[in-house]
């Protein structure tokens, strides 16, 4: 089979239909141009005439070498997926008699989790009959989640699927930044020695 064509995103030299275009850039001079000589401009340069903003009336061109813009446009549409942040989801799971000490261990790790900026999903899971305890673990969440309410902002109240009971928090913007260290302060200039006390006060 023949390999299918990846369709250019914009029209280039000979595919450019417009009669008239208006030519932009630093390496012409600016200005609307029938297309066959906005071509030759660009065939005198060795570089490509494209169009970059088809519904202007004229279409908008510029003169550039076209393989490096398209590796310019992916090297940047790259870069901006990369600076994307991703999300990360922690789970915490307790049970419906979580006592003080381990809700306190568990309340720990989660004020790091939203710190780094991740979103919590937090859990009670519900064995046998501790299903009728349910109130007991909706309890439990809404105090997980009022003692994160500084550093969290509840997306899901307590909602019961199946034998769980699920909390869903998102880090507040104002946390994530102030948990980000902070960078070190200038080194001080050493403090001058003291003068060697007097001889009457060394006595």
């Amino acid at each position: 089979m023949p390999r299918q064509q990846v369709e250019e995103p914009f029209k280039i030299n000979q595919k450019i239909t417009a009669r008239e275009v208006r030519l932009v850039g630093e390496n012409v001079e600016q200005g609307i141009y029938p297309v066959e000589q906005a071509r030759r401009m660009a065939q005198e340069q060795n570089l490509d005439l494209v169009e970059i903003s088809p519904t202007a009336v004229p279409p908008v061109c510029r003169v550039i070498d076209y393989s490096k813009f398209k590796y310019e446009q992916k090297k940047r549409t790259r870069e901006m997926k990369a600076k994307a942040t991703k999300v990360v989801l922690k789970e915490i799971r307790f049970g419906p008699n979580t006592d003080e000490h381990d809700f306190a261990f568990k309340l720990k790790h989660a004020q790091e989790f939203l710190k780094e900026g991740a979103k919590i999903k937090a859990y009670v899971h519900f064995v046998g009959r501790s299903i009728v305890f349910k109130e007991r673990g909706e309890i439990l969440l809404l105090k997980f989640a009022q003692a994160l309410e500084d550093l969290a902002k509840v997306e899901q109240l307590p909602k019961l699927e199946g034998k769980r009971m699920f909390l869903y928090l998102a880090p507040k913007v104002a946390a994530v930044a102030s948990a980000k260290p902070k960078p070190a302060p200038a080194a001080s200039a050493p403090a001058k020695e003291a003068a060697p006390a007097s001889k009457d006060a060394q006595e």
